[in-house]
């Protein structure tokens, strides 16, 4: 039987795109709690099928699939531009297929603005109307209004008109910046690329006997089997080593592997290898937050999916300087630092690149030392130590140790974390240089 998380979610999905989602409606409906409700909401906002909009609430969005992470919904660009909703709320759901910026004649401006596609333009009301009139969205800088006809307009069409305080050019360079990040999202392989399906597999139930392990073994060839209960939920793994020499009218459920490794969709592949690698395991469960099975993953679908990955190319700030903006102090001494692991931090594998890393501790090491009034660094040598590597929006605590300091030199220890479990050490020797 389904949990009432998993009923909620099912719901959720069923909902007509654009609908409005609200923890306090969805419990009344449900006669859930408003916790369940919420933690519910949140999934599915994690899965990409709700959004959340300041001063909008949460609406059903269409989910969006890997091949057109390049379009934005105009709910992702109010996110973006921080922008507020004057008319056509109905349609935040759409998705734009261009942005163009009114900067030209109202003649030569209409020639180019088509259905699905954003104007962006300051306060031209004609402008606006007829953009509306045309099936396009209009994004209206400097923080103007425009008229209660066309709100009324938009409102018909279901097309959002959108204003925002940030200037033309500004507002055009954020709206680039989201698509590239989305771009490189869009390279990374995850686990839900290359699983095996759920209906798909061959698996065992907790109360089969082992002799139906030799059956699936003759029919799919195959030595190492998810076991699940009647409700699909993932029980345990069972092996060749499970079996061998045991009595054949033995259940699985007594003989199987117990808390298997198991991962979730949206996993990186990276991630998967050193699993497998530093585990010794051949396959991995793929399950979903209720750890119910959704498919199955191999060493050779995973080395498959690292031969295909090409490098991805880096364009815009320095990593230097994404890593600076990107550290804050999590106390008032700095001996702790946090950061995000951003888009344009990760490698072609999507996880955390080793010289992002590196920078992360020079930077990390560097502001503790300014702290103390030791002055800069300048790094002499550093040994990094990687212990686990580290997917893309994961949240990283740094914690700078200074082991020994003298009037020209400094010697740190770092230690990096993740949810409270160490990924990745550094040692690093350097010269300072008097502030």
């Amino acid at each position: 039987m389904a949990t009432k998380h998993e009923q909620i979610l099912k719901y959720i999905y069923s909902l007509k795109v654009g609908s409005k989602i609200s923890v306090r409606q969805l419990a009344s409906d449900l006669q859930v709690s408003d916790g369940t409700a919420y933690r519910a909401i949140k999934e599915a906002e994690n899965q990409g099928f709700v959004s959340t909009i300041e001063r909008v609430g949460t609406i059903r969005i269409e989910r969006k699939q890997k091949d057109n992470f390049e379009k934005l919904t105009y709910a992702e660009v109010i996110n973006i531009v921080d922008g507020q909703v004057l008319g056509g709320r109905d349609g935040l759901h759409k998705t734009l297929n261009k942005f163009l910026i009114g900067a030209m004649q109202l003649e030569a401006m209409m020639q180019y603005t088509e259905p699905d596609s954003l104007l962006i333009v300051g306060n031209r009301v004609r402008a606006h109307e007829l953009a509306i009139e045309k099936g396009a969205a209009v994004l209206i800088t400097g923080g103007f209004d425009t008229e209660d006809s066309i709100k009324k307009l938009a409102d018909e069409k279901q097309l959002p008109i959108i204003s925002t305080s940030y200037d033309t050019f500004t507002v055009a360079a954020m709206i680039n910046r989201a698509i590239y990040d989305q771009l490189i999202k869009k390279e990374i392989v995850f686990v839900q690329d290359i699983l095996t399906p759920y209906d798909q597999l061959y698996y065992l139930y907790t109360h089969d006997k082992i002799e139906r392990w030799y059956e699936l073994n003759q029919i799919s060839m195959h030595t190492r089997f998810p076991v699940v209960n009647e409700n699909k939920r993932l029980c345990g793994v069972v092996t060749s080593k499970d079996i061998i020499g045991k009595d054949k009218s033995l259940t699985i459920e007594k003989v199987m592997t117990k808390s298997p490794q198991v991962v979730q969709e949206k996993t990186s592949i990276a991630y998967v290898a050193h699993m497998m690698v530093w585990e010794g395991i051949e396959v991995i469960p793929v399950v979903d937050t209720s750890y119910n099975l959704i498919g199955l993953v191999s060493r050779q679908d995973v080395l498959k999916a690292l031969q295909e990955i090409q490098r991805q190319p880096q364009v815009g700030d320095t990593i230097d300087d994404i890593v600076a903006s990107n550290l804050k102090a999590i106390n008032e001494e700095q001996t702790a630092f946090e950061t995000k692991v951003l888009p344009q931090m990760t490698n072609q594998l999507g996880t955390l690149s080793d010289g992002v890393f590196t920078a992360i501790i020079t930077e990390a090491s560097s502001r503790a030392l300014l702290q103390m009034k030791k002055g800069n660094l300048v790094v002499e040598t550093i040994t990094v130590s990687f212990i686990k590597p580290v997917q893309i929006e994961s949240t990283l605590i740094i914690k700078p140790k200074i082991l020994e300091t003298g009037r020209i030199y400094a010697k740190i220890d770092v230690s990096v974390y993740h949810e409270d479990k160490i990924v990745g050490k550094g040692l690093l020797m350097a010269q300072l240089i008097d502030r």
